[in-house]
């Protein structure tokens, strides 16, 4: 059994110029696991992923892709590899299951024609129909479709459910998840949060192409602050509830409930809740989003403060 990570990049930096679109990038993704890449337009998320396949050289730093170097052995490593790109072009005047037919022909007829028809069908892609004549949307399903339809040992994913409805982006994401049930590794960028808390076990922040956290998903959720609402059957000793390590007291709202804001665990807070008859309790628990907004205006708030 493979134990080595499926991709790993140590001190991987572009420089265009002045303009440092990656510095000193340190990853590492497990063999089997999908990892998401987080950042907004510009960070570099698309600029690493190139990277790793060779398809722009950077200025220095160390990459391997299952254990092969893509500078030395390019073809190898993208014959194992299903890559879709941010910016997909296609062949206007082919059918979509001409397209498809192609890309399978340049990896050797690997793709089953059984396995294509099957995953069209479920992104309800018509394979008889001219690339011209589809919407960003049906483009967006051909590359899907050609990134899968191989089974490969890794995907390298660039905002696999741009342009897509919300029924084809959950889709999409199933499909990801199967892939990863069968063995495939997948490392994919995204700016859709959502998503990414809802399939990706570990994540990466990038900034200004940097990597500035790595983390695993639910830890870097339960780290952030929840919001907290208590009624209790008669007002609260106010002074008790702010008193708790990691707890805020906010305020009461309209019907008398107490408004904490809790950093870290619950265990404090709920222990010191037994004191108290309760009637009602809710707990609003962060998304990935809510983290990662915090997380860039407190880096915002830092750079400004220095």
């Amino acid at each position: 059994m493979m134990t080595s990570p499926a991709v790993v990049a140590r001190g991987l930096s572009k420089f265009y110029g002045d303009v440092h679109a990656l510095r000193d990038v340190d990853l590492e993704v497990r063999r089997g696991e999908i990892f998401g890449f987080l950042g907004p337009n510009g960070s570099g998320k698309t600029t690493t992923i190139r990277c790793l396949l060779d398809l722009i050289r950077p200025t220095r730093g160390f990459v391997r892709v299952l254990d092969l170097d893509p500078q030395a052995q390019p073809v190898a490593v993208r014959g194992r590899v299903g890559y879709l790109p941010g910016e997909l072009r296609l062949e206007d005047n082919m059918t979509a299951g001409e397209v498809l037919r192609f890309f399978n022909r340049l990896r050797g007829g690997r793709a089953e024609p059984g396995h294509i028809r099957r995953l069209a069908e479920r992104l309800e892609l018509d394979l008889g129909t001219p690339v011209k004549n589809f919407s960003k949307g049906n483009k967006q399903k051909v590359g899907v479709v050609q990134a899968l339809m191989h089974r490969p040992e890794l995907l390298l994913l660039d905002e696999p459910t741009s342009g897509l409805d919300p029924l084809m982006q959950q889709e999409v994401l199933r499909l990801i998840g199967t892939a990863r049930d069968d063995g495939a590794t997948v490392f994919f960028s995204s700016h859709v949060l959502s998503e990414v808390q809802e399939i990706a076990g570990r994540v990466a922040i990038l900034r200004s192409g940097t990597v500035v956290e790595v983390s695993e998903t639910a830890a870097l959720i339960n780290r952030a602050l929840r919001r907290v609402r208590v009624r209790f059957d008669r007002p609260p000793d106010v002074e008790v509830l702010a008193s708790l390590s990691g707890v805020k007291f906010l305020g009461l709202d309209d019907r008398g409930a107490a408004l904490l804001q809790v950093s870290g665990e619950m265990d404090g807070l709920i222990k010191a809740l037994a004191a108290f008859r309760v009637i009602d309790f809710d707990t609003e628990r962060p998304s990935l989003e809510d983290v990662f907004l915090a997380y860039y205006q407190h880096q915002a708030d830092g750079a400004g403060r220095g």
